[in-house]
């Protein structure tokens, strides 16, 4: 059966424009073999503010209107507001697929467009990693209210369906502990230290890559892996933690002597993010660390590869699983598979619309999704 899903797309940068190119690309991948049929009924940036048509907008003149910056609210036929919030709350969709720049600050303006269609039973999909770590809670909760569907898989390991797996697919078993390489830029660095290069050189070919940015500071103090922990401590565990109650370690500064001294005693040096269940209930029960560790080579995460992340699960004494993601070829298609399972796991809202389900994997493949612009 054919679903025909309403899409707002609120972020017109690297990760937006990538899923508009995708949704015209795959279409007929996507009915046949999802009955997936997504129209697209709004857009916005911060620099045009938010378009609507109820009939749809043309992905590829969308793209073409900004990459030569003509205004949004020029294309024809549309209905204008200068600020997205607005537009959210003056139209309706099925699904709203947030890839703005929200920082670490305030997470907004992502939480503003995630709470307003939350509550007007839109439901979410997202690569957006600071509004899920500092109100991931908040968010899940507010979509079970409403029975739509919350999903953020792309913000942590891409490609890897690591929160739905451990959310929906160990459904029963109760996670003590995760383990993970969540950055792959950090890895790749590590990575190419043990094979003789500087802490410089290293970062260089990472940034000439597309895996670092100019400013790696997100990546090399820490930063990216600390708010994934929070997505998966608050999605996961269900607890909402704040920067402070994370252990936060980077690699800036490392030199070759640190790791020939690691590699000397059989051991490989990797980035790890912990998050582990102590006690038997309480506010602080869940420690969440990330910093560089000490692996013995028959440990699952010390054979990641450079460019990859890869997670170790203990959701209970007896199931351990493990998961692998290469970046950043996989961070886009997280979003076009979200959005197609968030469709598939309720039912109709209203007039044959129903809530998202394969979003998320589109979204997984561009090649930079953190920090992505929203738009020019």
């Amino acid at each position: 059966m054919t679903k025909d899903v309403r899409l707002w797309i609120v972020g017109l940068g690297t990760v937006g424009g990538w899923l508009l190119r995708a949704l015209d690309e795959h279409a007929a991948r996507l009915e046949e073999q999802y009955g997936f049929l997504p129209t697209v009924v709004g857009v916005a940036n911060a620099r045009h503010g938010f378009v609507h048509d109820a009939d749809g907008l043309d992905p590829l003149t969308v793209l073409e209107f900004v990459s030569s910056r003509r205004p949004l609210k020029d294309f024809p036929g549309v209905r204008h507001w200068p600020d997205a919030a607005e537009g959210l709350g003056a139209t309706d969709a099925d699904v709203l697929v947030e890839v703005t720049a929200s920082p670490a600050e305030s997470g907004e303006p992502g939480i503003t467009h995630m709470r307003e269609a939350l509550r007007r039973g839109v439901s979410v999909v997202t690569s957006n990693k600071w509004p899920v770590a500092l109100h991931g809670v908040d968010l899940a909760a507010l979509a079970r209210e409403q029975g739509v569907s919350f999903r953020a898989e792309s913000a942590v390991m891409s490609g890897t369906p690591v929160l739905s797996t451990l959310v929906d697919g160990l459904a029963g078993a109760r996670p003590t502990a995760v383990r993970g390489i969540l950055n792959a830029t950090v890895n790749f660095i590590l990575t190419r230290m043990e094979e003789g290069e500087s802490y410089e050189n290293a970062l260089g070919e990472a940034q000439d890559l597309g895996l670092a940015e100019r400013d790696p500071t997100d990546d090399v103090e820490g930063y990216d892996a600390m708010a994934k922990a929070m997505i998966i401590a608050g999605l996961v565990f269900g607890r909402q933690l704040r920067a402070g109650d994370v252990f936060r370690r980077g690699i800036a500064g490392f030199d070759g002597t640190q790791i020939d001294a690691a590699r000397s005693d059989g051991v490989r040096v990797k980035h790890v993010a912990t998050l582990e269940v102590a006690g038997t209930g309480g506010a602080n029960d869940l420690f969440a660390r990330v910093e560089p560790c000490l692996l013995p080579s028959d440990d699952p995460l010390a054979s990641t590869p450079a460019s990859s992340t890869r997670s170790s699960v203990a959701p209970s004494r007896w199931v351990r699983s493990s998961s692998r993601d290469r970046a950043p070829a996989a961070c886009s298609r997280g979003r076009v598979s979200s959005a197609i399972s968030s469709q598939s796991l309720f039912p109709p809202r209203d007039e044959g619309h129903v809530s998202p389900a394969p979003l998320g994997p589109l979204l997984a493949r561009t090649r930079r999704t953190e920090g992505a612009p929203t738009g020019p």
